[in-house]
């Protein structure tokens, strides 16, 4: 049981964030769920509209967190975007954008809510197995990169009063991945050795596991069905 404790999850209204929360709520954390969009108040979670690349919208989480009765035991640094390009077409502004919010709000939310988070608890950021390199997705690829080299650095200092892990999941069935052209994905889904796409639960199960798993810090688990095995 996870009763009065509380989780943040950033990145909440909607695909892997929002079942990630889903599963937190029911197995009894209150979730405080974080994004940018108003799609948040369709869910049971204790939502906060706010951009985390900003003064405003850490404050706005922080406010939150303290104003909630019980402890915070889980950070989920879960939001993320895209502004796939190459090298030789990508704007200096969707350079910067995907770095701030995929690694800046990051370190800053984690940064701000460090202290908050009980002896015990853990922090979960949200890495990609583009981190190895994806064509088209230079920066993507190197804010994912970002958070893994930062999942580690935490995971010294914050030791042993808090444990941070980071996922990194491959092609997952999310609204996103459902977007991409029909025969780009089934190429992108012959890639992978278990011959489907992930699950967002699959993600939300793996995070609950990092949650728990009390002698487990600084780590990077990869969830891609085996698509890694053949890089």
């Amino acid at each position: 049981m996870s009763e009065g404790r509380i989780a943040v999850v950033t990145g909440a209204a909607r695909g892997i964030g929002r079942t990630i929360g889903d599963c937190l709520v029911a197995t009894g954390y209150t979730v405080i769920g974080v994004d940018v969009s108003d799609q948040l108040a369709e869910t049971d979670f204790d939502p906060v509209q706010a951009d985390l690349t900003t003064d405003g919208g850490l404050d706005a989480v922080s406010e939150r967190v303290d104003t909630i009765d019980g402890n915070l035991h889980l950070l989920v640094n879960n939001a993320g975007i895209t502004r796939d390009a190459r090298l030789v077409n990508m704007a200096r502004d969707e350079f910067t954008a995907v770095l701030e919010v995929n690694l800046g709000a990051v370190f800053r939310l984690s940064t701000r809510l460090r202290d908050d988070i009980v002896t015990g608890g853990s922090i979960v950021n949200m890495a990609s197995r583009a981190y190895l390199g994806n064509f088209g997705q230079f920066n993507y690829s190197m804010s994912k990169g970002g958070v893994v080299g930062l999942t580690r650095a935490m995971a010294l200092e914050l030791a042993p009063r808090v444990r941070v892990n980071a996922i990194a999941p491959g092609l997952i069935a999310t609204e996103m991945s459902m977007g991409i052209p029909d025969d780009i994905r089934g190429k992108m889904v012959d890639a992978i050795p278990m011959g489907r796409m992930g699950e967002p639960d699959e993600i939300a199960d793996t995070v609950l596991f990092l949650a728990g798993a009390g002698y487990i810090t600084g780590h990077v688990i990869v969830v891609d069905g085996g698509r890694s095995l053949s890089r």
